[in-house]
């Protein structure tokens, strides 16, 4: 994984989520929660959605997001 300070990656990440990781497609530092829309600097992520294609902040982000998708 980059440093988070490296280069012109300091801007928000484009990520591939899989299911027990997750695959950088263009560099950054961080990605936005789905649900907060608070940053999630990349070494803190592990919510996410493979169906969405989307990242949570937290266990509590994840599971509303799940309930308001039905």
């Amino acid at each position: 994984m980059m440093n988070r300070f490296e280069g012109p990656g300091g801007g928000e990440a484009r990520i591939r989520y899989l299911d027990a990781d997750f695959q950088v497609i263009s560099p950054g530092a961080y990605v936005t929660c789905a649900v907060t829309g608070g940053h999630i600097p990349l070494d803190e992520l592990k919510y996410w959605s493979i169906a969405r294609q989307e990242a949570y902040v937290d266990a509590a982000s994840s599971l509303k997001r799940l309930l308001e998708s039905g």
